[in-house]
């Protein structure tokens, strides 16, 4: 709670049920000389007349007063000098979509029975990331709430939400959202989705959200009606004018931001937030809003632990340094560079932003070892440096994937990654992400390799929507074989109902594709239990090529309790010398079999003794880890 005025409130604007009974609105329009709350239904639903109660202006812009007769359940719309009716821009719930009116909410309703969870720290994590409305056929809270407890059981600790934000239409990503405050009504209502956390914190399950602060959705979007100083007049963005962060009344268009930051920690009890496209935040402020976000949500967390986790395109890594260190202080970056490099050693093709990639084994050795690969080296695909050092970070810092939301829609029919390349090969990539002291991250489906596709969806107005598909066009084309006639014609239309309901998974496929979710649990099962593979220290790994696609990890354990990671993408290799270090075992002991991805249960072949009294021989397109185990 905060004090304003003489009132105790959760939040700066928006309107909260108080004690003493009755609403207390308070809304920031710096542009208006009046602003009127027009009831337009009682708690119960029944309509009022759209009775008007003027609002008092306070200092700064900001409109406040309470209605006695309002309580949870009313609706209400806020009239800007006389004139039209507007949402309100803090609304926390929008049961007729942003268009309608905005209902009251208590958050202090609901009974939680999650009061001894402590949050999330940053090791030991296996992020999941999820789409609601497709991650089941009904696309619900309620219905993804039912598998919450198979997600925990099989290995997954940490929920990342894409955004749920409320925003136009019958479909869509959630990155277009309009109502920040406002969870969408398309997958249920506010409670449902408290629901849907307090469960996954009963079941051992961490929540994140995905939030967008970088820019508003196209269409439906009133702030500006509120005022003109939400969007900045100095900066653009790839999705038009970026958001004003430091330029005249940015204060109180920080404290929206971060005040929707917090408002996630503390009403919905979630675990920490995925801010997306960071780079596009332009602030010159003296504290920059992703710093002042990771202090403010950590002091409303009070004793519980959160994870603040960035996408961040040019790979700054002082967004993770610590705030004492003038850093941000948030935990964790997105690795996009271990992705590209895993897409071309996969499926072969280096085009676009691939283009600097080779997907060899010394990649991925460096990225095991150091995070990113470009830390300010030239990126020829962008023509400049990108990247900063990453030295002293711990491995867990980074975030990796063979699949995420866009990169899986980002091409020509959305499909898998286990569809574009073969078996073996997807099998020995998913044991490195696994088993890597970074912090690994699945997208819904992966984890039993979903025929389901992942494309681009968005329900707008028949404009806006032909609008939407060239934009979407035109940024593919980047890829030469998107861009041929051959291709231009297949590609899914983004408002097409049916392109919506072709994403959505089939969770029967659980069973229908058992190898690949034995794979995928047991890797989780050997990163969870294994005390070496556990460990994710700094330094704790080392990394040798042994061929043109093969390679092998040394996980350091303590006492000379090590292991050997594996991975040949290529024909079976034998090795022509064992001279490499890193082939030693410790000293009085010996290598034996601990998992391969050639196993029967997975799919696999079976696999040779690797090490024999002739050599070694690695398995083509496998993975396998080797354990170090006393002379008998």
């Amino acid at each position: 709670m905060r004090s304003i005025g003489l009132v105790d409130r959760r939040l700066p604007v928006g309107a909260e049920p108080m004690p003493e009974g009755g609403v207390h609105f308070r809304v920031w329009a710096p542009c208006c000389r009046r602003v009127e709350v027009v009831i337009e239904s009682d708690p119960g639903g029944a309509p009022t007349g759209n009775s008007a109660v003027e609002l008092e202006p306070e200092q700064g812009g900001y409109f406040a007063g309470r209605i006695g007769s309002a309580a949870a359940g009313t609706l209400y719309r806020y009239r800007l000098d006389g004139g039209d009716l507007f949402p309100d821009p803090a609304s926390r719930y929008q049961p007729d979509g942003p268009h309608g009116p905005s209902q009251v909410v208590d958050p202090g309703a609901f009974a939680w029975s999650d009061a001894k969870w402590r949050g999330i720290g940053l090791e030991g994590q296996v992020l999941y990331e999820m789409h609601i409305g497709t991650f089941t056929r009904e696309g619900t809270w309620e219905a993804a709430t039912r598998e919450l407890e198979e997600l925990a059981t099989f290995g997954i600790t940490v929920l990342n939400l894409m955004p749920i934000s409320d925003f136009p239409g019958r479909f869509g990503w959630g990155y277009d959202g309009v109502n920040l405050f406002a969870p969408t009504r398309l997958y249920g209502e506010p409670d449902d989705f408290r629901r849907f956390v307090d469960r996954a914190h009963a079941v051992g399950l961490g929540v994140m959200l995905d939030v967008v602060y970088n820019h508003f959705g196209p269409d439906e979007n009133y702030l500006p009606r509120f005022s003109e100083h939400y969007l900045s007049r100095s900066h653009t963005n790839e999705w038009g004018d970026a958001v004003n962060l430091d330029g005249n009344h940015s204060a109180s268009v920080r404290e929206f931001f971060i005040s929707n930051a917090t408002y996630w920690i503390d009403e919905y009890h979630l675990d920490g937030l995925r801010l997306d496209a960071t780079q596009t935040l332009y602030d010159d402020s003296e504290e920059h809003l992703l710093a002042a976000i990771s202090r403010e949500v950590r002091e409303a967390a009070g004793g519980r632990s959160v994870l603040l986790v960035a996408e961040n395109e040019p790979q700054h890594v002082g967004l993770v340094r610590p705030l004492e260190q003038g850093g941000y202080g948030l935990d964790a970056l997105w690795n996009d560079d271990f992705h590209h490099s895993a897409a071309v050693a996969m499926a072969g093709h280096a085009e676009a932003y691939y283009q600097d990639y080779q997907g060899t084994p010394q990649e991925f050795i460096s990225m095991v070892k150091w995070g990113y690969l470009y830390q300010g080296q030239l990126y020829r695909w962008q023509g400049k440096r990108r990247g900063t050092p990453t030295f002293g970070l711990k491995p867990a810092t980074f975030v990796v994937y063979l699949q995420n939301h866009d990169q899986i829609a980002n091409s020509a029919a959305g499909l898998r990654c286990h569809q574009l390349t073969s078996p073996g090969r997807h099998r020995a990539m998913t044991a490195l992400t696994l088993l890597a002291p970074q912090t690994p991250m699945l997208f819904q489906g992966q984890e039993f390799s979903a025929s389901t596709p992942f494309l681009y969806f968005a329900d707008h107005h028949p404009e806006l929507a032909r609008l939407v598909k060239e934009g979407r066009g035109a940024f593919l084309s980047q890829f030469p074989t998107i861009a041929s006639a051959e291709i231009r014609p297949h590609l899914a239309e983004p408002s097409d109902p049916a392109t919506f309901e072709r994403s959505k998974l089939d969770l029967l496929e659980r069973d229908r594709h058992p190898e690949a979710y034995a794979l995928h649990r047991d890797l989780l099962r050997l990163r969870r239990e294994d005390p070496v593979f556990s460990r994710q220290a700094v330094g704790g790994v080392d990394g040798a090529v042994l061929g043109e696609e093969a390679f092998v990890l040394r996980f350091f354990g303590k006492d000379g309790d090590d292991r050997l990671l594996l991975v040949n993408l290529g024909r079976d290799l034998p090795l022509q010398a064992d001279s490499e270090p890193l082939l030693a075992p410790p000293a009085g002991m010996r290598w034996e079999p601990q998992w391969s991805s050639e196993h029967p249960r997975y799919g696999g072949l079976g696999t040779a003794p690797v090490e024999t009294g002739r050599g070694w021989r690695l398995p083509g397109q496998a993975a396998v880890v080797l354990k170090s185990s006393a002379n008998g």
